[in-house]
């Protein structure tokens, strides 16, 4: 059966080569009982249709155009959509998988995340749409924790992901 990764598990995880999560702000407020928080890197812009067909080979995703912080680190948001990168790379073993949910106070702000499932193997900086519900808008800083990764273990190893966005976000 799979089960949820404790705090102590990721701790673990975390010294491990390569680690779990690496590229992260504040390991002691970020670390959660049930999983760990993102921060934010960067906040972009749709700039062109995107396309998913049956065969990967013609999937084409949207151009992008990042969005610039102000002097103190904040961005003022549009109600909207957008594409956000998070500042940690995550490095997942082939026997763990991840899921993420948007944090409350988002959520309590009329703004939410929407993500795809980390697949066990996965290393990379990942994307996720956010969307500004909130008619009056919505203000970030960067670095801010924006959502939990809850890390499940799965009752045995996989071959891994191998897909296109394999390692991704990595400079």
């Amino acid at each position: 059966m799979a089960a949820i990764l404790s705090q102590q598990d990721i701790g673990k995880l975390i010294q491990q080569k390569p680690p779990l999560i690496e590229g992260y702000i504040d390991l002691e407020e970020q670390v959660q009982p049930n999983g760990i928080d993102l921060t934010l890197r960067e906040v972009a812009l749709l700039q062109s249709p995107g396309k998913i067909a049956v065969k990967n080979s013609q999937r084409v995703v949207s151009d992008l155009a990042p969005l610039v912080f102000d002097g103190l680190g904040f961005i003022d948001l549009v109600p909207g959509a957008y594409i956000i990168t998070y500042n940690e790379i995550v490095h997942l073993p082939k026997n763990v998988m991840a899921l993420a949910r948007p944090r409350s106070s988002l959520l309590r702000c009329g703004v939410t995340v929407n993500t795809a499932a980390w697949d066990a193997g996965y290393s990379g900086r990942s994307q996720s749409l956010m969307v500004v519900y909130n008619s009056q808008g919505f203000r970030l800083q960067k670095n801010a924790r924006i959502v939990q990764l809850i890390f499940l273990q799965l009752t045995q190893e996989t071959e891994g992901y191998h897909g296109a966005y394999q390692k991704e976000n990595i400079d």
